[in-house]
């Protein structure tokens, strides 16, 4: 981005991730969102529900004339082909998904998925034409070693793909080292690491990384949320357990309303 230019309005974007929860009878969570987003007299952000794969059909009925995008929580590489159990971006997209959540912290502890992983998984979903939210973060014993922005730097080296734009991708920090543990980030702490990300992003992509949204994962809640949702860099949330009823997801996107 050119010196002196005035940075560009980013319309926020409030993600919530269901993870490994829901059934059918959890489409009265969508339902009832929506119902309140339609009630509000302006909704200042964008709105997104990444269900299993196995609502998103569901959901994306059920969201249909809301205010309410639908997304995956994951994908393969590939477009297809023998891997069992694997959903490729493309079925995710037939399926009615506009986004995806790829490098997830719980899928590359869990999964093993390395940077390299996740920038194919990212390259899958533009592809496939979807949105591609890219997670990265630092753990707890990384944190402590004072590797914070080493960490992150690298992560976001290996997992954005060059041909990353502010439409295709979305960037997600979570504080790893957060979850779980009884230590939460103080505002400082968010506004330090997101700032360290959006000179990256502009260092590599110029005025479409000043463009990109960044979005803040962690432990985000209908308490914290006008807080975090103030301070710079930081263009909305990765809600995870908050976000599986629709009183408190709506709590957490009435920061933008």
């Amino acid at each position: 981005m050119a010196a002196g230019k005035k940075a560009p309005r980013i319309t926020a974007l409030v993600a919530g991730n269901w993870k490994m929860n829901g059934l059918k009878a959890s489409r009265k969570e969508v339902s009832g969102l929506a119902r309140r987003l339609a009630k509000a007299e302006r909704v200042g952000c964008d709105v997104l529900v990444c269900p299993p794969a196995t609502l998103i059909s569901l959901l994306k009925e059920e969201a249909k004339g809301s205010k309410i995008a639908i997304g995956g929580q994951d994908c393969h590489a590939n477009a297809s082909g023998a891997h069992t159990g694997d959903i490729s971006a493309e079925m995710l997209k037939d399926a009615g998904a506009g986004f995806v959540i790829v490098g997830h912290s719980e899928r590359r502890a869990d999964h093993g998925e390395t940077d390299a992983t996740v920038r194919a998984k990212a390259e899958a979903a533009h592809r496939a034409g979807l949105v591609a939210i890219v997670c990265v973060g630092e753990t707890e014993q990384q944190r402590d070693a004072g590797e914070t922005l080493k960490v992150i730097g690298g992560q976001l080296a290996g997992s954005l793909t060059d041909a990353a734009t502010a439409k295709t991708t979305v960037v997600a920090y979570e504080p790893v080292w957060a979850i779980g543990t009884g230590r939460t980030p103080t505002a400082d702490d968010v506004a330090k690491v997101h700032a360290a990300i959006r000179e990256t992003l502009v260092g590599r992509f110029g005025e479409e990384g000043a463009a990109m949204r960044i979005l803040y994962g962690g432990s985000v809640k209908p308490s914290n949320a006008a807080e975090l949702m103030a301070v710079p860099n930081v263009n909305g949330a990765l809600v995870g357990g908050a976000s599986l009823k629709a009183e408190d997801f709506f709590g957490i996107i009435s920061a933008y309303i």
